[in-house]
Parts: C-alpha cells; sequence; structure tokens
C-alpha cells in the first residue's frame, strides 16, 4: 500500500513514512500468508479482505448485538 501526499516531506519524515508502509506491507503479506483476514480503510469504511474474512451478514448482526451496552 502506497499513500501519496501533496505536502512535502522532510527527509526524516519520509523515512518514517518510508519505515511505516513497509512495516504494514510486511504485516499484511504474513497474514496472508498465514491464512488471516485483515482489516483495511477502503472507500472511506473499514473492510475485511481475505479468504477467512467474516461475511458481510455476519458482521452487521455481530455489530448490532455490541450496541446494547
Amino acid at each position: 500500500m502506497k499513500i501519496t501526499s501533496k505536502a512535502k516531506l522532510s527527509e526524516n519524515g519520509q523515512v518514517i513514512l518510508d519505515s511505516l508502509q513497509k512495516a504494514v506491507t510486511l504485516a499484511l503479506e504474513r497474514k496472508r500468508r498465514l491464512g488471516h483476514y485483515a482489516v483495511i480503510w477502503q472507500d472511506g469504511k473499514p473492510v475485511m479482505i481475505g479468504e477467512d474474512a467474516p461475511k458481510a451478514s455476519e458482521n452487521s448482526a455481530s455489530s448490532e448485538a455490541g450496541r446494547g451496552f
């Protein structure tokens, strides 16, 4: 995943951004290899990706159950 910014980053800022992007890429690749799903931000909302990701109907049922607290 590559995020671009319109603002020019300092040299240190760019090093930090590159390190964070590498860490996220490695974590997502590890999850993929292990067969785990991941939650990412896409089109302004969280999305679960991966073969074992819960289905949309499962998500809404579990989130509605948690609203009673």
